[in-house]
């Protein structure tokens, strides 16, 4: 399976990325197998990124996921928006110390909108069994998350794209 990351530099060889706290499954490598939304990931970092450097780049890197070596891993798919999907990223995006214990996890992104219903859930102003019946009428990306080193030796660095329009 061909997977894509969206950011400002080529990344051959991808790491766990420990230092952006609330990110939906935690600590990890992310990736998403929709090329679409990593072109729209890099060109929104890169504007991000422009705000402190003169000249930043939206990079797409794709890598190729070979399934077959992750099935000794410790993996969890959200396929859709569910209790447990909810409870994973409550938990990951409030507690900077909570680990899941997974290898991979894959399922839907916590986008701008999704993530306001997210946060209503977080704050207490939202049941969640609301909460998950307002999200079945959100389009929702997709997502993997590499957590572990094993997990990461799953990826095989293939190219990087230079995004038009950065």
């Amino acid at each position: 399976m061909t997977l894509f990351h969206g950011g400002t530099m080529i990344i051959q060889t991808p790491e766990i990325i420990k230092t952006e706290y609330g990110r939906d499954f935690g600590v990890g490598f992310y990736t998403t197998d929709i090329k679409e939304q990593s072109v729209r990931w890099a060109l929104r970092k890169a504007r991000l990124e422009k705000r402190k450097k003169e000249t930043v780049k939206a990079i797409v890197s794709i890598y190729e996921f070979d399934e077959k070596q992750s099935e000794d891993l410790q993996v969890i798919h959200f396929p859709e928006p569910s209790a447990a999907w909810l409870d994973m990223v409550c938990n990951c995006r409030g507690n900077s110390r909570y680990t899941h214990g997974y290898d991979i996890v894959t399922g839907k992104i916590a986008n701008d909108s999704v993530g306001e219903t997210v946060s209503y859930v977080m704050r207490g102003i939202m049941r969640r069994e609301d909460a998950l019946e307002r999200l079945q009428f959100e389009k929702i990306n997709n997502q993997i998350c590499f957590a572990s080193e094993k997990a990461l030796s799953c990826l095989r660095y293939l190219d990087f794209e230079d995004c038009d329009g950065a």
